[in-house]
């Protein structure tokens, strides 16, 4: 029986509008910028020149080291440039940038085998050559994720297609539009890591969707999970203490319970690589918002520039806000050149009358930001540590276990930015960690 965690909001789900419309694949931009770095660990190396043709899934940057991946040509064409590019972490980043010829011609054909006949070994290798990452947002090497270490065996495996946040819909048209490969993808993982108990989980406010899957997933031993709709019920830890009962510790990892959680567009990504060669070159991404005038999900080659997005989608003024996720952990974008990355699940692009507008007023000691955390934080003490730089307290009051999911922000009736504080202070610590 699914359990509620501590914590936790009820925000708008805003996803009426593109929930139950089925993707469209993007048009083809002019130009593809795709950078080396779009995983957790070390940036790809470039192995392309300017000037050179390359084929649809074409490696043109190789893995550098165990924790990174291999990073493909999403589609055809001209190598214009090697350079710095505008990243969606903010910075200036290495990308190649590709002129599409609109052939969409691959390369070797990949004549595909079952996988029942591989190996472990095999398939963790095939995964990694696909450059395949967690696609909700961690970009976490998934070869990396599935080798866990000597005593850490994994008895449950968690499909995570819960999508708590506001307005995003992709998994929900990844899970109904490509089931089949999800499914798959679930039988893949159960034969890596020889788990026992295989568990889709989704919230309850998509009943069509648990109907549809109910028989599917009894047919293939798969446990459906329909949790009660609550913000931040998508996040790993939450996720697998509602189904499974069981707690991660602070500053453990879900392995450390025995438990590995998936996103829903991984699996089926996992399933692509493994049966058929297919590297990652293209997502189910949600474009919404207030400014949108036609919001729907695009499947979308990765290096597609949010403004082509956009564009495409149709703008009913300037955006006063673009987001590359989901609003609640999401990140502002300063600039419509930057691209898809594997990890987008969403493009969100909001007018002046969508943002809160006043400056935030002072703490009126509520208890409203602890009541919703769900990690049993005391958040605006320790946002108050992390502006005076008082680092050793913001690290007593356990500012590193922050998931960072913005309850509390999103609860404090004075506006404080809490999370964005409470971020600082983790990333000040950390910093003053390797220094010493």
């Amino acid at each position: 029986m699914a359990r509620g965690f501590p914590g936790g909001i009820h925000p708008l789900s805003h996803k009426s509008a593109t929930a139950d419309i089925p993707s469209e694949t993007c048009p083809l931009p002019d130009e593809l910028v795709i950078p080396l770095a779009q995983h957790v660990g070390s940036p790809a190396s470039v192995c392309v020149l300017a000037g050179q043709r390359v084929t649809r899934g074409q490696t043109i940057g190789r893995a550098n080291g165990f924790v990174s991946v291999p990073v493909h040509a999403p589609t055809s064409g001209l190598v214009t440039a090697v350079e710095p590019r505008p990243h969606p972490c903010g910075a200036q980043l290495l990308a190649v940038v590709l002129q599409p010829d609109g052939d969409d011609a691959w390369g070797e054909e990949y004549l595909g085998q079952g996988f029942h006949v591989l190996t472990v070994e095999a398939m963790l290798e095939r995964i990694r050559e696909a450059g395949v990452v967690g696609m909700g947002g961690a970009a976490f090497p998934t070869h990396v994720k599935l080798d866990p270490p000597e005593g850490k065996p994994i008895d449950t495996v968690i499909v995570n297609a819960a999508e708590c946040e506001p307005w995003l819909t992709a998994d929900r048209r990844t899970l109904l539009e490509q089931l089949e490969k999800v499914l798959t993808g679930v039988e893949v993982l159960q034969k890596i890591l020889n788990a026992r108990h295989l568990w889709i989980g989704l919230e309850d406010n998509q009943p069509d969707t648990a109907q549809r899957l109910a028989s599917r997933c009894r047919q293939r031993g798969i446990k459906l999970a329909v949790l009660p709709a609550r913000y931040p019920q998508g996040a790993e830890r939450q996720l697998i203490y509602a189904i499974t009962g069981r707690r991660v510790p602070a500053r453990g990892l879900p392995m450390d319970v025995g438990v590995l959680v998936q996103n829903v567009g991984t699996v089926a990504a996992l399933t692509d690589a493994v049966t058929r060669g297919r590297p990652l070159i293209e997502r189910m991404v949600t474009v919404a918002g207030g400014c949108v005038e036609k919001p729907r999900n695009l499947r979308t080659l990765i290096g597609t520039p949010v403004a082509h997005l956009l564009a495409y989608c149709g703008l009913r003024d300037a955006p006063a806000k673009v987001i590359m996720g989901g609003p609640m952990m999401g990140a502002a974008q300063h600039s419509l050149a930057v691209p898809v990355l594997r990890g987008t699940s969403g493009v969100l692009a909001f007018r002046r009358e969508d943002l809160v507008d006043g400056q935030p007023g002072p703490c009126v000691r509520c208890g409203r930001c602890v009541a919703v955390c769900p990690m049993h934080l005391l958040p605006t003490y320790i946002a108050d540590y992390a502006r005076r730089d008082e680092l050793a307290l913001a690290e007593r009051f356990a500012a590193r276990n922050c998931i960072e999911c913005g309850s509390c922000s999103y609860a404090c009736p004075a506006r404080i930015p809490l999370v964005q504080s409470i971020r600082y202070a983790k990333g000040a610590i950390l910093a003053r960690r390797r220094r010493s």
